[in-house]
């Protein structure tokens, strides 16, 4: 990028109007993490249709594994994006661009990595997770082929934030898309019109994610802002643990989603037995309803991406004011969303349902019980997201890790195991809107003391840096 082009981005993230600021940074995210979550919703939908409960309650069961692919990539792409926007708002190009260059190399690697590890484990985890042995030859088929997919999908949602980060958001709204629209074209040719059923779900998704990340690393190798060097690809602690600090928030929370989804899959299987329900149809829901909130939340993540860079530079750029202008404006649209996202889920979720394949009357009755009740806090679920990407954005890493973890691992996780011991399996439902309440309330807490902090420091900057 050109000293022109690169006085340009200052002044539109540090000068710019925030609302098309946020727009044009947040939507690539949004598209991108609707991209990402397409590839299990069009999966379920076409599996759901083609092959039935059992084939739902498979997806569901192999869903830890592409949260735990989604973690290790908001792991290295955010939180070397964070870095980034933090190095080149204080005039540190050559610290922005070894951290661009190490999470190259940890992106390739940790794939590589993971699909190697999964494959060698692969009938273990799917006990682990929760398979039936009436789902166990479908999970084993469609997460045997999907594993060749990791190093693809890591390299595609990681680099698709560090590519908005240098300052081209469109081409990584590209990267994902396109893998979206491949996988969308082929499930239906190569379930149905080849008669591959699982086995063709899982090769349609893992062609679309091989597009992606081809062009990510495409892009990856020539860098805008920073000129990349090939010493700047060598792997260095330091910068390593820069990236891990600030994307850990991510990271754990992700990974906190993939521990509360192996043991909602497991009690929703045990208590299942113990109800009129059965051991599937509980299962089977859970997947579906997990897919559906995806839509809304990859908008809520996606607004939280866009919110990063804007929030980060003008941090580093100490323009406190502009900083906490954009987090409120982020958490003002996120509401917006999550308000939306609370009415769908309440007025219509056995349309939702509807379109992941028909059901017993026994079927729709539990999924439309479970969406109602354990989604109803949704109007809240965009405040905690936002606020901890806010704290990791401006690099308070510790306080981004703690709220990222308030809802799945502190509040969601033990209310899953207790909830159901007085209540059975309808107990699970209640344990959603509690957690999504109790973190929203501990974020709204930690930003009350955050931006005293932030109005103090700007009221005593020197008159120079003023906004």
């Amino acid at each position: 990028m050109t000293a022109a082009e690169t006085g340009t981005r200052k002044a539109n993230l540090g000068e710019g109007a925030l609302g098309p600021l946020l727009f044009r940074y947040a939507l690539p995210g949004v598209i991108a993490m609707l991209a990402s979550a397409l590839y299990n919703i069009v999966d379920q939908v076409f599996i759901g249709n083609g092959i039935g409960v059992h084939g739902n309650a498979a997806t569901n069961v192999a869903f830890p594994l592409t949260t735990l692919c989604t973690a290790v990539a908001l792991l290295l792409g955010n939180g070397a994006a964070a870095n980034f926007n933090l190095a080149m708002g204080a005039g540190k190009k050559q610290q922005a661009a070894k951290i661009a260059g190490n999470a190259v190399t940890l992106l390739l690697l940790l794939g590589i990595f993971l699909c190697i590890g999964v494959r060698i484990f692969l009938e273990p985890l799917m006990h682990l997770f929760g398979a039936t042995p009436d789902v166990l030859d479908y999970t084993l088929t469609y997460t045997g082929i999907t594993s060749f997919g990791f190093p693809f999908v890591i390299l595609a949602t990681g680099g698709s934030a560090l590519i908005r980060s240098d300052g081209s958001p469109r081409y990584s709204m590209a990267c994902m898309l396109s893998g979206a629209v491949i996988n969308t074209i082929l499930d239906p040719l190569l379930i149905f019109q080849f008669n591959m059923g699982m086995a063709g779900a899982a090769l349609a998704t893992v062609l679309g994610q091989a597009v992606s990340g081809v062009m990510a690393l495409a892009y990856l190798l020539r860098f805008r802002s920073v000129k990349l060097q090939k010493g700047d690809f060598a792997l260095s602690a330091r910068s390593c643990g820069r990236i891990a600090r600030l994307g850990a928030s991510d990271f754990l929370n992700q990974l906190a989603m993939m521990l509360v989804q192996i043991v909602l899959n497991n009690t929703m299987t045990y208590y299942g037995a113990r109800s009129l329900y059965g051991k599937e149809i509980p299962l089977a829901c859970a997947g579906i309803i997990s897919k559906a909130g995806m839509i809304f939340f990859s908008i809520i993540i996606g607004i939280s991406q866009g919110m990063q860079p804007i929030a980060g530079f003008n941090y580093g750029a100490k323009k406190y004011r502009r900083v906490m202008q954009a987090y409120q404006l982020g958490i003002t649209a996120a509401s917006v969303i999550s308000v939306c996202g609370f009415l769908c889920f309440q007025l219509f979720p056995r349309q939702i349902i509807a379109l992941f394949g028909s059901g017993s009357d026994v079927y729709f009755q539990f999924a439309e019980r479970y969406f109602r009740i354990y989604m109803f806090a949704t109007f809240l679920n965009g405040i905690q997201p936002i606020t901890s990407k806010f704290f990791s954005s401006i690099g308070k890493a510790p306080k981004g890790i703690f709220l990222a973890l308030t809802r799945q691992f502190l509040f969601l996780l033990p209310l899953i195991l207790i909830l159901p011991l007085f209540g059975g399996i309808e107990g699970v439902m209640f344990a959603g809107p509690i957690a999504d309440t109790v973190a929203a309330l501990f974020s709204l807490l930690f930003i009350y003391w955050e931006f005293r902090r932030l109005r103090l420091l700007d009221q005593n900057k020197p008159a120079a840096g003023a906004c």
